[in-house]
């Protein structure tokens, strides 16, 4: 078919900008498909390890009721080695070290909880971990390790303030440092909702140890 004039010139402009920018934008279009495949597939993955996690962490949750530890121990090493990017990871690794310890494996339980500690993705699960690690250090009177690791309580997710510093409160008590454990639960109050159901167990430790109640201000009011 013959084309008028005007096609022509239409035409041959055409081809002219193909040939400057073509091999740009095939490139272009190129990356923006393998970028698209890429987000797809990893979606896709994602997607597969939840579920793929999640049925194994059912699988930890029934060992846990039987309380058959190696089952237990099979199925979190499992999940850290193929989940352990997971939220499931953490969680398993919390829940097995709740069943150690209430195995009295004491030492396989503080496996776990340092494993949420150094490799969990979430401050929460971490800071979980670490109440929890300076309790069993507290069974182990390994005091001065367990308030190392309790730290700051600053630097904690605000909702666990009070309950690094009521874990504190209890080491310093088994250290018969009354006056310090005082101080710390009186902080732990001040830092935890009153709905709290640990604040009225907080409470009854502080009434339990009488005397006179110093307030962290003041305290700090004394030092200066």
């Amino acid at each position: 078919m013959a084309y008028d004039l005007e096609e022509q010139e239409q035409i041959d402009a055409l081809k002219a900008w193909w040939n400057r920018f073509g091999n740009l934008l095939t490139w272009l279009l190129i990356a923006v498909l393998a970028a698209y495949s890429g987000w797809t597939a990893w979606n896709y993955y994602q997607r597969t390890q939840s579920i793929q996690a999640s049925q194994l962490y059912e699988e930890l949750q029934r060992a846990v009721m039987l309380k058959d530890q190696a089952k237990i121990q099979r199925a979190v090493a499992d999940m850290q080695s193929k989940f352990g990017k997971t939220t499931y990871a953490q969680m398993s690794a919390l829940t097995a070290a709740k069943a150690a310890f209430d195995a009295h494996d004491l030492k396989l339980a503080k496996t776990q909880l340092q494993w949420v500690i150094d490799f969990g993705l979430d401050d929460e699960y971490k800071a979980v971990a670490k109440i929890r690690l300076a309790g069993v250090l507290l069974d182990e009177k390994a005091y001065d390790a367990g308030l190392k690791l309790l730290g700051d309580p600053k630097n904690y997710p605000v909702q666990f303030a009070g309950a690094v510093e009521d874990r504190r409160g209890d080491i310093l008590l088994a250290q018969n440092k009354t006056a310090e454990a005082r101080l710390a639960y009186q902080a732990a109050l001040q830092r935890m909702d009153q709905k709290n159901p640990g604040h009225q167990l907080i409470q009854l430790k502080l009434d339990a140890l009488g005397g006179e109640v110093v307030t962290v201000v003041e305290k700090s009011a004394q030092t200066k």
